[in-house]
């Protein structure tokens, strides 16, 4: 290996969570046809020197390494105390550059590109007669599949790589993605501890809440009955209760009784906001509460989310197990539960820096919008400014509505919002909103010449571009179906914007790992969720890390609009937050 300018690995383990998986075998393959399988002992201490042998091959900063979702083998190589180092290339997100709509997995790109069936990992384990884990497959067999898997990956990377010939993605591959592999390796690697104890006592409390909660909606529909289930709940509100005079049916001939329509009654009917109180006292201790310490892992006590780079088209990132990009944060109930995430240790703090609007000053830098690129330099309240444009009032007598109004409108253009949907997220009538909507862009003539200008870009290229450069490609905005056509349309205004946003805050995440990396700090970084970085920090770094944090995160990426970063610590995330 030590001999190649470039070689591709791949990893057999027990588990899907990196952390928590033991290594089975690796596989390496540097010529096409051409593999090696190298199994290894279940006992860690014997694997580890087993895969330390191969340490001088991953850490060689002059040797290229290949893979398909690399960062999930970097994790495994990493709990046996290897760091995966030097140029890497992941099939996996170059093809996901190349075309973010599509599917990224292996065996999807090999019958793409190679015109190959791979064997499938559910040919080896998990179904019947089979054996659970990769640990009691034959050797023969595991190590055909892992050679294959190897050979296919290098062979993979043979037809991709040729077709990345835009700067800007290759670019994007190599300073940004790549490079973002390995700050997420090391992120999910330190993991988040969660307090296990304040959790359960949160789940008593929602318990009794929801009881509570449920025993008032019996009374109001002065009867008992299942409250899960929509058909029995639709006959109490639409038949006994009588609460519209025309309610929705769905496909099945039930009564619709969604979020959406109990909202629409909740501010006219009790029944239909504890109903949907119920529900979010539900869904809180189930998905949240009761189930977040279920993920601890048993190598560290500790969660390891698992972030991925190939999900959301529009660049940002996602995460699973648990998903971080999900915690509530609408409600204060919801809030509540980041009370859970806890520093690691008696000295340190949670330390959260958050970008400020980041979208709307994107959009303003983009419309090259002079009042509001102003509002942003002299760090005024956008949302004011704008309602005293819309509503021709002075600043200073914009009433707290007239804000709302000012930044659901703010909110809404950059997704393209229609009257209608600006009037649903309102409660106003539609007419209201479209006066709202016009008086907005005679206000801001430059964000509607923004909206035109990207849609007709999309129309010519059938893409739209981030600053970066990051492509997303827009299939129908030249569809004769109208409603497919202004989805299209949507996804042009916004994805420029969401997409900057999400190259902004990689490119922070980037430099901040790298400065710690640096200056050997005891910090670690945690969580990033949307434009938020998670920090746990020892007391007497706080200072030191708050400076510097904000400072690479105000200058990821300079654009017209200076960015804005919110700063807190505290000895839970709720608090620091």
């Amino acid at each position: 290996l030590l001999l190649q300018k470039e070689f591709c690995f791949d990893t057999e383990t027990t588990d899907i969570s990196a952390v928590d998986a033991e290594l089975v075998g690796m596989s390496f393959s540097y010529l096409s046809g051409e593999a090696y399988y190298v199994p290894v002992s279940d006992k860690f201490e014997e694997a580890q020197k087993l895969v330390q042998i191969f340490t001088p091959a991953f850490e060689n900063e002059e040797i290229k390494k290949i893979g398909q979702n690399l960062k999930y083998d970097a994790l495994v190589l990493k709990k046996y105390g290897v760091d995966v180092k030097g140029p890497l290339f992941d099939t996996m997100l170059a093809h996901y550059l190349l075309d973010p709509d599509s599917r990224h997995g292996m065996d999807a790109m090999a019958e793409h590109y190679l015109n190959y069936t791979p064997v499938s990992i559910s040919t080896l384990i998990g179904g019947r007669n089979l054996p659970k884990t990769m640990r009691e497959v034959e050797l023969r067999k595991i190590a055909e599949y892992a050679a294959e898997d190897a050979d296919i990956t290098l062979q993979l990377k043979e037809k991709i790589a040729p077709e990345l010939k835009d700067p800007d993605l290759v670019k994007l591959l190599n300073e940004v993605e790549l490079p973002l592999l390995k700050v997420l390796t090391t992120v999910e690697f330190n993991g988040v501890k969660i307090d296990e104890e304040a959790l359960k006592a949160m789940s008593s409390e929602l318990e009794e809440e929801a009881v509570k909660v449920r025993d008032r909606v019996y009374e109001l529909a002065g009867e008992e009955f299942n409250i899960a289930s929509p058909k029995q709940l639709g006959i109490i509100l639409f038949e006994k209760l009588q609460l519209m005079d025309k309610p929705k049916k769905t496909a099945s001939g039930q009564y619709a009784t969604g979020e959406e329509i109990l909202s629409r009654l909740e501010n006219q009917h009790e029944i239909a906001k504890r109903i949907l109180e119920f529900r979010e006292l539900q869904k809180l201790k189930s998905t949240y509460v009761d189930a977040l310490p279920n993920m601890v892992s048993s190598y560290d006590g500790l969660i390891h989310t698992n972030y991925s780079q190939t999900v959301a088209a529009t660049g940002r990132l996602s995460s699973i197990n648990p998903n971080l990009q999900n915690i509530p944060i609408r409600t204060p109930k919801g809030r509540e539960i980041r009370k859970a995430f806890v520093p690691r240790a008696a000295d340190n703090v949670i330390l959260s820096a958050d970008y400020s609007q980041i979208e709307l000053r994107i959009m303003a830098a983009f419309a090259g919008d002079e009042s509001m690129i102003e509002a942003f330099k002299n760090g005024r309240d956008i949302h004011a400014t704008t309602a005293s444009r819309i509503f021709k009032v002075p600043l200073e007598e914009v009433t707290s509505e007239m804000r709302g109004k000012a930044k659901s409108a703010n909110f809404g253009i950059i997704y393209g919002i229609s009257a209608f949907g600006l009037s649903q997220n309102m409660n106003i009538p539609r007419k209201e909103a479209a006066e709202i909507i016009e008086s907005y862009f005679t206000e801001f003539p430059a964000v509607k010449s923004y909206m035109d200008r990207v849609i007709n870009e999309a129309r010519e290229n059938g893409y739209v571009s981030t600053v970066l450069g990051r492509k997303r490609y827009l299939r129908d905005i030249n569809s004769r179906n109208a409603t497919m056509r202004g989805y299209a349309e949507r996804n042009a205004i916004n994805a420029p914007i969401q997409g900057t946003a999400a190259d902004i805050i990689k490119v922070a995440m980037i430099h901040i790992h790298e400065w710690m990396m640096q200056e050997k700090v005891k910090s670690k970084m945690i969580m990033q969720v949307h434009d938020e970085l998670v920090f746990d920090v020892p007391k007497d770094e706080v200072e030191l890390m708050k400076k510097k944090i904000e400072e690479l995160m105000k200058n990821a990426l300079p654009l017209e609009v200076p960015m804005e970063v919110g700063m807190g610590v505290g000895k839970n995330w709720l608090e620091a937050h």
